[in-house]
């Protein structure tokens, strides 16, 4: 079939096989370009298909050699629809970490649920005995506790009052002003339940229990701090209740990793553009005035980018260099000072009249696309192509 972009509000509901396959492997590329750092070789990645956990198994499968296991949602194609992204992109990693003789697995399932817990202790027990890194990077709308089967719903709100500050459709470029309601009932309560450290906490303890972590393992996971343009949605609403509650689950965890000799952190990371991020009002304009300004002082990131930044940092020879609350930052150059005044500069004077002139709009959207793997250079997009895409090795 002819693969085109169809799109829904932030959502896009196909996705390309060759795109996609490019781009992990320009992520191989860029992580074969950099010094080689020692690191895990035993690693299990949690949402491994997209994003920062795609990057992350990129980079500690390309960078450090290690054996990988990769767990996402299933999302193969059928014969109505394109497979998702993330399975595009897992099957090419899957067939480069292949030719490349590095040892790989994927799992696919709901990462809340039990019987994918259990399905991964024995994978790991079978192909790689104990695992020394454990990634977090579940993101989901909603999840169901294996314990009381409830379905708990995250919710992006503020907290105390409405908020109304800029946004922008990104694919029309309409800047216009927007009120969120705050939160009310259980909406926090909700977020925390999906978004916090409950599943992150539940998966060590299972991990640990089944003997399958090494002496010395390592977990971490990801958070955001970000500009006081996003605060009052991000940060101080119900997001950023859920983040309190992760980077208390780390402290948590490192007392009981303790006796493993084990770590366990939060990530900050920077602002880039992510499915979840485009979902979140306000975020999408700030990123694209941030990305003007990062990439003109030469400071922009993108995910594979941090994520190898990342792992230099958690595994440098003279420790792990983290800030007052335990946390690793690779924000530092987003929230440097003349990054945030120049943000602010954009952000008084934006409006749909110079929107492609003073923010990076064009490359949000670009970016947008690209992770469904689309606007990617070296496709022939009006070639036909089969959709159906395998992972011989997933399970």
């Amino acid at each position: 079939m002819i693969i085109k972009p169809r799109t829904r509000g932030f959502i896009c509901t196909t996705a390309h096989p060759e795109g996609c396959a490019k781009q992990v492997q320009e992520q191989i590329d860029y992580i074969q370009t950099q010094p080689k750092w020692h690191g895990p070789k035993r690693a299990l990645i949690l949402g491994a298909s997209t994003g920062y956990g795609l990057s992350a198994r990129i980079a500690l499968a390309f960078g450090a050699g290690a054996s990988t296991i990769g767990v996402f949602r299933p999302g193969s194609a059928t014969e109505k629809r394109t497979a998702s992204a993330g399975w595009y992109n897992s099957a090419a990693f899957e067939s480069k970490a292949a030719e490349a003789g590095l040892k790989s697995l994927s799992v696919t399932g709901d990462a809340f649920t039990d019987e994918t817990k259990d399905r991964v202790i024995e994978a790991i027990l079978e192909e790689l005995g104990q695992v020394d890194l454990v990634v977090y990077s579940v993101a989901a709308p909603r999840r169901v506790d294996p314990d009381t089967g409830e379905t708990y719903n995250s919710v992006l709100k503020p907290i105390g009052a409405p908020y109304t500050n800029k946004t922008v459709n990104f694919h029309s470029g309409e800047v216009s002003d927007i009120t969120l309601e705050p939160a009310e009932g259980d909406d926090i309560a909700q977020t925390v339940a999906v978004m916090g450290g409950t599943d992150w906490q539940r998966w060590m303890t299972r991990l640990q229990e089944a003997g399958v972590l090494a002496e010395g393992a390592v977990t971490i996971s990801y958070s955001y701090i970000g500009s006081s343009i996003t605060q009052a949605i991000y940060r101080e609403g119900t997001i950023g209740q859920a983040k309190d509650d992760l980077e208390d689950t780390a402290l948590q965890l490192q007392q009981q990793l303790s006796p493993l000799g084990g770590r366990a952190y939060v990530t900050v990371s920077k602002a880039l553009v992510t499915q979840s991020s485009s979902a979140i009002p306000v975020v999408p304009l700030y990123v694209s005035a941030l990305y003007k300004v990062m990439k003109e002082k030469g400071l922009h990131e993108n995910t594979i980018q941090q994520s190898q930044r990342l792992f230099e940092k958690l595994y440098q020879e003279t420790g792990t260099p983290i800030d007052e609350k335990g946390r690793i930052r690779i924000d530092d150059w987003e929230l440097r000072d003349d990054v945030q005044q120049e943000v602010a500069r954009i952000w008084s004077e934006v409006d749909t009249t110079n929107i492609e002139s003073m923010t990076d709009l064009e490359g949000y959207r670009k970016e947008f696309f690209q992770l469904f793997g689309f606007e990617t250079s070296g496709v022939d997009y009006e070639r036909d192509t089969n959709p159906q895409v395998d992972i011989p090795t997933a399970r």
